[in-house]
């Protein structure tokens, strides 16, 4: 499996002016354009790492998912939640031929954690032996920064600081995330049945 971003979050989406404020960074130097570059790198990482928390994609934009065989014949699970819609389902033969999957034969199943594409017809097509599969779909819980839910939001801004302020040290442990930025995100992220508490 193999999840790929087909449209980046452009940088007029992203809150600069939230973040300067947050850091109590003052403004107008000659600098800051460059400034503004580091700002956004940090942003950038802080909201792909709330997402991978929650599984869930922040502001809209377009993925593929590329797989060799479905998870279920009935159900494919998408690695991302919501999603708002597939654009094409497109097939590849073992000797790379690819064709579009008609949307006849399947449809969108949405929902808040676990989307996924099901099969019309109680199955989804067979994968050929040695071939693949392309899902193009859009995800996101907002078209801008300000339909965000408030938390995540916030989450975001909290974790890219705590990236700003630690940029020089090199000893945090692995997966390391402020406490405030995980109870901020605790609702958001997947439950695994039967596991006893979140994925």
């Amino acid at each position: 499996m193999n999840l790929v971003e087909l449209t980046e979050t452009p940088l007029a989406a992203l809150p600069l002016g939230a973040l300067r404020e947050h850091l109590r960074l003052s403004s107008g130097f000659g600098d800051d354009g460059v400034r503004d570059a580091l700002l956004a790198g940090f942003l950038r990482a802080a909201a792909a790492a709330v997402e991978a928390r929650t599984a869930k994609a922040l502001l809209a934009r377009d993925f593929a998912l590329t797989l060799s065989a479905w998870s279920t014949p009935e159900a494919q699970p998408l690695p991302l939640a919501p999603v708002t819609a597939v654009h094409a389902v497109t097939v590849t033969a073992a000797d790379g031929a690819e064709a579009p999957l008609p949307a006849a034969l399947w449809a969108l199943r949405p929902d808040a954690q676990r989307p996924a594409l099901v099969g019309r017809a109680g199955a989804l097509p067979p994968i050929p032996p040695g071939g693949g599969v392309r899902i193009a779909f859009r995800a996101g819980l907002a078209e801008a920064w300000g339909g965000l839910p408030p938390d995540l939001a916030h989450a975001v801004l909290m974790l890219a600081a705590h990236y700003h302020d630690w940029r020089e040290d090199t000893g945090l442990a692995a997966g390391c995330m402020p406490f405030g930025v995980t109870a901020l995100i605790e609702r958001f992220r997947p439950l695994r049945l039967g596991a006893g508490g979140p994925a």
